[in-house]
Protein backbone atom coordinates (compact mmCIF):
# COMPACT_ATOMS: atom_id res chain seq x y z
CA UNK A 1 0.00 0.00 0.00
CA UNK A 2 1.20 3.55 -1.12
CA UNK A 3 1.74 6.13 1.55
CA UNK A 4 -1.29 7.88 -0.16
CA UNK A 5 -3.34 5.09 0.36
CA UNK A 6 -2.29 4.79 3.70
CA UNK A 7 -3.70 8.21 4.99
CA UNK A 8 -6.41 8.09 3.09
CA UNK A 9 -7.11 4.57 4.60
CA UNK A 10 -6.23 6.24 8.08
CA UNK A 11 -8.60 9.67 7.74
CA UNK A 12 -11.32 7.42 6.74
CA UNK A 13 -11.28 5.28 9.80
CA UNK A 14 -10.69 8.49 11.40
CA UNK A 15 -13.87 10.49 10.50
CA UNK A 16 -16.03 8.91 12.38
CA UNK A 17 -14.22 8.64 15.78
CA UNK A 18 -13.08 12.56 15.62
CA UNK A 19 -16.88 12.96 14.82
CA UNK A 20 -17.82 11.23 18.14
CA UNK A 21 -14.70 12.19 20.17
CA UNK A 22 -13.19 14.94 18.95
CA UNK A 23 -9.68 15.81 19.34
CA UNK A 24 -9.67 13.71 22.36
CA UNK A 25 -9.68 10.48 19.95
CA UNK A 26 -6.57 8.67 20.85
CA UNK A 27 -4.13 6.91 18.53
CA UNK A 28 -5.11 3.47 20.16
CA UNK A 29 -8.57 4.20 18.89
CA UNK A 30 -7.13 5.45 15.95
CA UNK A 31 -4.99 2.21 15.24
CA UNK A 32 -8.01 0.12 16.52
CA UNK A 33 -10.48 1.68 14.01
CA UNK A 34 -7.83 1.58 10.86
CA UNK A 35 -6.39 -1.81 11.74
CA UNK A 36 -2.82 -0.55 12.13
CA UNK A 37 -0.23 0.09 14.76
CA UNK A 38 0.04 3.25 16.33
CA UNK A 39 3.76 3.50 14.86
CA UNK A 40 1.76 3.11 11.49
CA UNK A 41 -0.44 6.78 12.09
CA UNK A 42 2.92 8.51 12.89
CA UNK A 43 4.92 7.05 9.35
CA UNK A 44 1.80 8.33 7.38
CA UNK A 45 1.61 11.92 9.06
CA UNK A 46 3.46 13.80 11.26
CA UNK A 47 1.43 14.30 14.04
CA UNK A 48 -2.19 14.30 15.21
CA UNK A 49 -2.55 17.81 14.08
CA UNK A 50 -1.69 16.91 10.65
CA UNK A 51 -3.86 13.80 10.48
CA UNK A 52 -6.98 16.09 11.68
CA UNK A 53 -5.42 18.58 9.00
CA UNK A 54 -6.41 15.86 6.42
CA UNK A 55 -9.86 14.96 7.92
CA UNK A 56 -10.96 18.18 7.67
CA UNK A 57 -10.16 18.49 4.22
CA UNK A 58 -11.36 14.74 3.55
CA UNK A 59 -14.98 16.12 5.15
CA UNK A 60 -14.93 19.11 3.12
CA UNK A 61 -14.39 17.95 -0.18
CA UNK A 62 -17.22 17.43 -1.83
CA UNK A 63 -16.32 14.09 -4.32
CA UNK A 64 -18.78 11.76 -2.42
CA UNK A 65 -22.08 13.98 -2.57
CA UNK A 66 -21.55 14.80 -6.32
CA UNK A 67 -20.80 10.78 -6.97
CA UNK A 68 -24.57 10.78 -5.45
CA UNK A 69 -26.00 13.18 -7.19
CA UNK A 70 -24.41 11.71 -10.47
CA UNK A 71 -26.10 8.51 -9.50
CA UNK A 72 -29.71 9.91 -9.68
CA UNK A 73 -31.26 8.57 -12.42
CA UNK A 74 -32.72 11.40 -14.84
CA UNK A 75 -35.00 9.04 -15.94
CA UNK A 76 -38.00 9.64 -12.65
CA UNK A 77 -39.80 12.77 -11.94
CA UNK A 78 -37.75 16.17 -11.24
CA UNK A 79 -39.22 15.92 -7.82
CA UNK A 80 -37.60 13.07 -7.14
CA UNK A 81 -34.56 13.85 -8.07
CA UNK A 82 -34.06 16.69 -6.44
CA UNK A 83 -34.82 14.93 -3.20
CA UNK A 84 -32.25 12.63 -3.47
CA UNK A 85 -30.12 15.26 -4.44
CA UNK A 86 -31.09 16.97 -1.64
CA UNK A 87 -30.66 14.49 0.67
CA UNK A 88 -27.24 13.51 -0.35
CA UNK A 89 -26.40 17.09 0.27
CA UNK A 90 -27.79 17.66 3.71
CA UNK A 91 -25.74 14.08 4.67
CA UNK A 92 -23.05 16.41 3.49
CA UNK A 93 -23.45 19.20 5.27
CA UNK A 94 -24.08 17.16 8.38
CA UNK A 95 -20.89 15.47 8.38
CA UNK A 96 -18.93 19.03 8.00
CA UNK A 97 -21.11 19.96 10.53
CA UNK A 98 -20.23 16.93 12.81
CA UNK A 99 -16.61 17.73 12.23
CA UNK A 100 -16.46 21.16 12.83
CA UNK A 101 -18.45 21.04 15.83
CA UNK A 102 -16.50 17.85 17.47
CA UNK A 103 -13.29 19.98 16.69
CA UNK A 104 -14.44 23.89 17.71
CA UNK A 105 -13.81 23.22 21.37
CA UNK A 106 -10.11 22.96 20.66
CA UNK A 107 -10.14 26.21 17.98
CA UNK A 108 -9.20 23.32 15.04
CA UNK A 109 -12.94 24.17 13.31
CA UNK A 110 -11.97 27.37 13.46
CA UNK A 111 -8.37 27.48 11.16
CA UNK A 112 -8.07 29.19 7.85
CA UNK A 113 -5.14 28.59 5.92
CA UNK A 114 -6.09 29.85 2.27
CA UNK A 115 -2.98 28.08 0.74
CA UNK A 116 -3.58 24.68 1.77
CA UNK A 117 -5.69 22.28 -0.91
CA UNK A 118 -9.26 22.54 -0.62
CA UNK A 119 -9.96 25.49 2.47
CA UNK A 120 -10.61 28.87 2.16
CA UNK A 121 -12.89 30.80 -0.73
CA UNK A 122 -10.84 28.84 -3.41
CA UNK A 123 -11.76 25.51 -1.93
CA UNK A 124 -15.31 26.66 -1.40
CA UNK A 125 -16.11 28.44 -4.71
CA UNK A 126 -14.55 25.39 -6.45
CA UNK A 127 -16.82 22.46 -4.44
CA UNK A 128 -19.99 25.46 -4.72
CA UNK A 129 -19.30 25.50 -8.53
CA UNK A 130 -19.13 21.80 -8.72
CA UNK A 131 -22.19 21.24 -6.58
CA UNK A 132 -24.16 23.70 -8.78
CA UNK A 133 -22.68 21.67 -12.31
CA UNK A 134 -23.85 18.16 -11.16
CA UNK A 135 -27.39 19.87 -9.99
CA UNK A 136 -28.14 21.67 -13.00
CA UNK A 137 -27.55 18.08 -15.05
CA UNK A 138 -30.78 17.23 -12.75
CA UNK A 139 -32.20 20.29 -14.10
CA UNK A 140 -31.33 19.58 -17.75
CA UNK A 141 -33.74 16.93 -19.04
CA UNK A 142 -36.53 19.31 -18.27
CA UNK A 143 -34.87 22.55 -19.56
CA UNK A 144 -37.61 22.87 -22.55
CA UNK A 145 -39.85 23.29 -19.55
CA UNK A 146 -38.17 25.68 -17.23
CA UNK A 147 -39.40 29.15 -16.33
CA UNK A 148 -35.14 29.56 -16.23
CA UNK A 149 -31.84 28.49 -16.87
CA UNK A 150 -31.10 25.46 -15.20
CA UNK A 151 -27.80 27.04 -13.61
CA UNK A 152 -29.44 29.18 -11.99
CA UNK A 153 -32.13 27.04 -11.31
CA UNK A 154 -29.18 24.59 -9.52
CA UNK A 155 -28.03 27.75 -7.46
CA UNK A 156 -31.39 29.07 -6.24
CA UNK A 157 -32.40 25.71 -5.20
CA UNK A 158 -28.70 25.17 -3.31
CA UNK A 159 -29.63 28.42 -1.89
CA UNK A 160 -32.91 27.18 -0.22
CA UNK A 161 -30.92 23.85 0.57
CA UNK A 162 -28.03 25.74 2.36
CA UNK A 163 -30.39 28.16 4.27
CA UNK A 164 -33.14 24.64 5.11
CA UNK A 165 -30.11 23.44 7.01
CA UNK A 166 -29.93 25.90 9.59
CA UNK A 167 -33.24 25.13 10.50
CA UNK A 168 -33.99 22.00 12.32
CA UNK A 169 -37.14 20.25 10.97
CA UNK A 170 -38.49 18.53 14.35
CA UNK A 171 -39.23 22.88 15.75
CA UNK A 172 -41.63 22.95 12.36
CA UNK A 173 -38.84 23.65 10.05
CA UNK A 174 -39.39 22.53 6.41
CA UNK A 175 -38.89 18.62 5.74
CA UNK A 176 -36.57 17.81 2.33
CA UNK A 177 -39.67 17.09 0.42
CA UNK A 178 -41.97 20.56 1.54
CA UNK A 179 -38.73 22.31 0.17
CA UNK A 180 -38.51 20.89 -3.40
CA UNK A 181 -42.98 21.14 -3.49
CA UNK A 182 -42.54 24.77 -2.79
CA UNK A 183 -39.58 25.25 -5.12
CA UNK A 184 -41.16 23.59 -8.14
CA UNK A 185 -44.99 24.83 -7.76
CA UNK A 186 -44.62 27.99 -5.08
CA UNK A 187 -45.90 28.88 -2.06
CA UNK A 188 -49.78 29.79 -3.24
CA UNK A 189 -51.98 27.33 -3.89
CA UNK A 190 -53.43 28.20 -7.76
CA UNK A 191 -57.27 28.04 -7.53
Amino acid sequence: MSVEQRRSMIVHAVLPLLIEHGAAVTTSQIARAAGIGEGTIFRAFKDKDELFDACTLEALRPDSVLDAIAEIPVDQPLAERLVEAAEALGAHLERMSALMAALHPTGRGRRRDPSQPGRGTGGRRASMTAMRGAMTELFDPEKDRLRLPADQLASLFLSLLFSRSRLNPDDGGPSIRQVVDVFLHGAVEVA
